[in-house]
């Protein structure tokens, strides 16, 4: 097999030839280490990438289409793909585990039964409410996509099927308005 081309052992791996698989897996998985390695600084997470991606070989439909270009910028691109999820689904596993409420989100969840603490979250929630009361529908779903979902702003773009910049622009005005109205019920 070793004389096959890269386009010949993708059309087996298709067809679920095993060995074909394997010669990839030999010519390749230090070329997408290395890449990974590069990107994330990690070896684990870079032998993680490495696994993802001979997995995403063998359980793909497409595969390689020699017309397109070379195998070597097609298995880098699928590599650089998977690299970018793996981040993203990283970065949102940090931000759940980092999460640390604050001082008013903590005085919501409080099992404090005194009066005084359940007039002061009743009041914070208010507060919160009202402040929401001047957002829109698209700026509500906004914020809970970007802070709540932990979606970015091109993943949110994409879903929504507008431009980054009007996602920029909503969550600035969104984000003016919240600040503004929370000020103003603090100084009142």
């Amino acid at each position: 097999m070793r004389n096959r081309t890269d386009a010949e052992l993708m059309k087996l791996v298709l067809g679920k030839h095993h060995p074909a698989l394997e010669e990839l897996y030999d010519r390749y998985a230090k070329l997408v280490y290395s890449f990974a390695l590069k990107s994330l600084k990690e070896e684990q997470a870079a032998r993680e990438i490495v696994q993802l991606v001979f997995t995403r070989l063998w359980t793909t439909e497409k595969g390689y289409d020699a017309s397109k270009g070379g195998y070597v910028n097609w298995i880098i691109t699928v590599t650089r793909n998977i690299t970018i999820d793996y981040l993203r689904k990283k970065r949102r596993l940090e931000q759940v585990v980092q999460f640390e409420p604050r001082d008013w989100e903590q005085s919501l969840v409080s099992d404090a039964p005194d009066p005084e603490s359940v007039i002061s979250r009743k009041w914070i929630g208010e507060q919160i409410h009202e402040a929401y009361v001047h957002l829109s529908e698209s700026q509500i779903q906004l914020i809970d996509m970007m802070y709540w979902q932990g979606y970015s702003l091109s993943e949110i773009a994409t879903q929504t099927n507008e431009p980054v910049g009007t996602i920029k622009s909503r969550l600035h005005q969104c984000l003016k308005i919240l600040r503004k109205h929370l000020t103003s019920l603090r100084e009142g």
